[in-house]
């Protein structure tokens, strides 16, 4: 595996990009700001190799950006309704940054942090330490993210965090993928299918109501490969409220700590790549890119338009702490979160 490093100044000190290139000559490009993916290049069914991760052009873009593109959001990815937190019969109150409602750790979060990082064999381990009562969260909190890359152009992204106060953890990456190409437009067209019969309903701030309902006949129903397009604009209350996909599915046969195969399955035709995302997380909340208008330039030279890339968020259910129905995202003191997401690039 080889790896090679730049460093670009920014506001928050020498952002690092790291290029892991295989024996396949396909790469990925991380980045110490937000742990995050900057690039994936793999190949076409023509051996093409070409850029399939959404990414801006500037690294100090990444900082407070919108979309969250491509980072590590924390220490609670996605929605908790009012920013109300309970544990151990303290409440805290987190900031209100989406609506009425905290989102992905608050302002800052986890993901507008410049990570240390130490190169590995075949990856690169990152690592933030947050402090107590950082974003109002209890516990002062380590958090690594580890990504390997191999020969087979699979990407693994491995969790763990430790907090010396009971805590709540949930930990995703926020890539967004296009497999005809980052800067190629609308997913319209991709197909995708999901390992997931239930999905969670939500109120009109995206908060889940408890409820996991089937998916059934309605236009959340992948469990069959279906055109993300497909149904997107259909006249149903949940994509009105979300101006398109950006719900969580309850993935089947999940178990704590049992990997599932094959969670997500996402091919594009025109390039025959595909995309494979395996995890030990419950739940997946997808999002089609319902407001990446107005986001920094990509290597195109222009913003990204809405719908031009999909994000596949592996993760626990959003406002889970305040669903005592749905999986504990709890992190009791001393004890440790560890979480597995991987990404498997073929051509087809």
């Amino acid at each position: 595996m080889k790896i090679t490093k730049k460093i670009f100044p920014s506001q928050k000190g020498g952002i690092t990009w790291y290029e892991l290139t295989n024996a396949q000559g396909a790469s990925v490009v991380l980045s110490t700001m937000g742990a995050g993916i900057v690039e994936v290049r793999v190949p076409d069914r023509d051996g093409t190799i070409e850029n399939v991760a959404l990414s801006y052009v500037d690294a100090a873009d990444y900082i407070a950006d919108g979309p969250c593109l491509g980072k590590c959001p924390g220490r609670y990815a996605n929605r908790i309704a009012k920013g109300h937190l309970e544990i151990g019969g303290k409440e805290y109150q987190l900031a209100i940054n989406n609506g009425p409602n905290a989102l992905h750790g608050g302002p800052e979060g986890f993901q507008n942090q410049n990570w240390a990082a130490e190169e590995i064999a075949d990856g690169v381990k990152f690592t933030y330490s947050a402090k107590d009562d950082e974003e109002h969260y209890p516990g002062a909190l380590t958090v690594t993210a580890i990504y390997h890359w191999n020969d087979h152009n699979v990407l693994e992204l491995d969790f763990h965090a430790e907090s010396d106060a009971d805590t709540v953890v949930n930990m995703t990456n926020h890539a967004y993928w296009n497999l005809d190409g980052a800067d190629a437009g609308s997913i319209f067209n991709h197909e995708m299918k999901l390992k997931a019969s239930r999905w969670l309903p939500t109120d009109e701030t995206q908060i889940p109501t408890g409820e996991m309902a089937d998916v059934v006949s309605t236009p959340m129903d992948f469990t069959e490969f279906k055109k993300i397009g497909e149904e997107i604009k259909a006249d149903f209350e949940a994509l009105r409220i979300g101006k398109g996909y950006d719900h969580c599915w309850v993935i089947d046969g999940w178990q704590p700590g049992k990997m599932i195969e094959n969670a997500v399955e996402l091919r594009a035709e025109k390039s025959g790549r595909k995309l494979v995302v395996s995890s030990d997380q419950p739940g997946v909340q997808v999002y089609t890119g319902n407001w990446l208008a107005g986001c920094p330039k990509n290597r195109s030279g222009r913003s990204y338009e809405d719908y031009d890339g999909v994000a596949i968020e592996m993760q626990g259910f959003p406002d889970s702490p305040n669903k005592p129905e749905f999986p504990s995202q709890l992190l009791k003191a001393g004890e440790s979160y560890d979480r597995k997401i991987r990404f498997a690039f073929s051509a087809e």
